[in-house]
């Protein structure tokens, strides 16, 4: 199947969501579910005819010499459009109680601008070079930026001028250089199996600048110090912060740096060179550092903006082992970090609906109200800190063999330590809420959950971190085929 269909059910939604706009909301809503399931089947299918072994591509597009517009599938981007276009679902489900819960304004707008969204993260995913990939990432930027600013406050909109300036500022300053630079040096941006930088084609001071340039540039990894339009975004809905943290911003940033490192720059060039070497410890520094920051905010969303930082390094530092062991842990928190994190964030929409709280330290006793609510997130917080029976554990087990692969056993260190600290930002809020006694005396223990689509949503996602503790074999065989 043609990876160029996959673009077509979100943008084909968008004149049916303007057309039913705010005076047949349930006709608006039907319109992107089945939209969501289109795409999702389409992507099935071409993770079918790539399982055998068709050559899945949407021919291209010639801009320049050696430039092209080409939109193939490959493992890696097989996955993510994977899960973006499930969680878009999802996130849709979740937004109807959010949204009309929260009596949010401008729907319409939130629902088209997800929806450009969502198509170019297809874009992204199946990218077959890097300027395809590069024009699609900064389509993701400008249609979220609307929905940062959803709110129209001053705060959103410092928010929202953060989150250009840094995202767009940091691609064209540092990103497209390097683009430019490979394209000067190999004639070519397409992404190949083994990459297309030969460990001689520069000395290893200039191939780590030129990394460098990439893994900073990307800043929707939200690598230190390029980190702070993350939590500065959480100003938006929680739907939003959703898209950032799971489905499409924070994951094109990090998938961004997977691909290239896989198929630009590949896993000899960068064992031979050491390029990685010095990235490895910012990385690391980016962990630890972030996990600390999350234990000083009160703030539920800001704790866990700050917890995502530390997640996406995990992603970025396993990448830069360069081997393919650890790759294969990468993609892994790709999908499990995602399932626990939106679940996290969902919960925190949820309180804020229901009860109307945002800061930790108004959560006591709270776990009687919301039970349902809690209990997810106390099973999603234990997945995040890879304990078992959840998937996160699965994927920082990888990541740790693949670091004692690259010879950097000191990484496994910093992941042991990391969860540690997962487990002291994370592991009181739901203590908290089930065992503290009410700071409010006359606070009433009936069950006020959010409306059912969001504890519907919350469900799904939640079920996700242990469906994939029990049956990861579908994504570990898909890592498998990246070469």
């Amino acid at each position: 199947m043609n990876p160029l269909l996959a673009l077509l059910p979100p943008l084909a939604a968008i004149p049916f969501i303007l057309f039913f706009g705010e005076r047949h909301k349930n006709l608006r809503e039907l319109s992107i579910f089945i939209a969501g399931f289109v795409l999702l089947a389409i992507n099935i299918s071409i993770y079918q005819d790539y399982l055998e072994h068709q050559n899945v591509t949407s021919g291209s597009l010639n801009i320049f010499q050696g430039l092209t517009l080409e939109l193939y599938a490959e493992p890696i981007g097989i996955l993510f459009a994977l899960l973006a276009s499930f969680l878009w679902v999802v996130t849709t489900l979740y937004s109807i109680g959010y949204m009309r819960g929260h009596h949010e304004r401008y729907q319409t707008r939130f629902y088209i601008c997800f929806a450009v969204a969502i198509a170019s993260v297809m874009a992204a995913a199946y990218a077959g070079n890097l300027l395809t990939l590069f024009i699609a990432y900064e389509a993701i930027t400008l249609s979220t930026y609307p929905l940062v600013t959803h709110e129209g406050t001053e705060q959103a909109k410092r928010a929202g001028r953060i989150y250009l300036g840094l995202l767009m500022g940091g691609s064209i300053a540092l990103l497209l250089p390097a683009i430019i630079a490979i394209w000067w040096l190999t004639g070519t941006l397409d992404f190949v199996a083994g990459g297309i930088i030969p460990a001689d084609l520069m000395n290893p001071m200039w191939m780590t600048v030129l990394l460098a340039l990439i893994v900073f540039g990307t800043g929707k990894a939200a690598l230190m110090p390029f980190h702070s339009w993350l939590p500065n975004a959480m100003v938006a809905p929680t739907p939003v912060s959703a898209l950032l943290h799971a489905v499409a911003v924070v994951k094109t940033g990090v998938f961004l740096i997977l691909k290239v490192i896989v198929y630009i720059f590949g896993f000899n060039t960068l064992q031979q060179t050491g390029a990685a070497s010095s990235l490895v410890t910012v990385a690391a520094i980016t962990i630890l550092l972030s996990s600390m920051i999350a234990m000083t905010k009160d703030n539920l969303k800001a704790r866990l903006a700050y917890s995502t930082i530390s997640q996406l390094a995990y992603i970025v530092l396993a990448a830069l082992l360069a081997n393919s062991v650890a790759v294969k842990g990468a993609g892994l928190h790709i999908i499990t970090h995602a399932f626990g994190k939106i679940t996290l964030f969902f919960c925190a929409g949820a309180i804020m609906v229901a009860l109307h709280k945002k800061m930790i330290s108004e959560f006591d006793g709270i776990g009687k109200q919301m039970p349902y609510t809690m209990a997810a997130f106390f099973i999603a917080a234990l997945s995040i800190i890879g304990l078992p029976p959840l998937a996160g554990v699965w994927s920082k087990l990888a990541i740790s063999e693949g670091a004692m692969v690259a010879n950097e056993i000191w990484v496994v260190g910093v992941l042991m330590l990391s969860s540690l600290l997962n487990i002291a930002y994370l592991l009181p809020i739901p203590i908290r809420a089930f065992f503290a006694k009410s700071s409010e005396p006359n606070q009433a223990t009936e069950i006020r959950e959010a409306p059912l689509t969001c504890l519907m949503a919350i469900a799904i996602t939640m079920l996700g971190c242990l469906v994939f503790f029990f049956w990861p074999g579908p994504v570990l065989g898909l890592l498998a085929l990246v070469r």
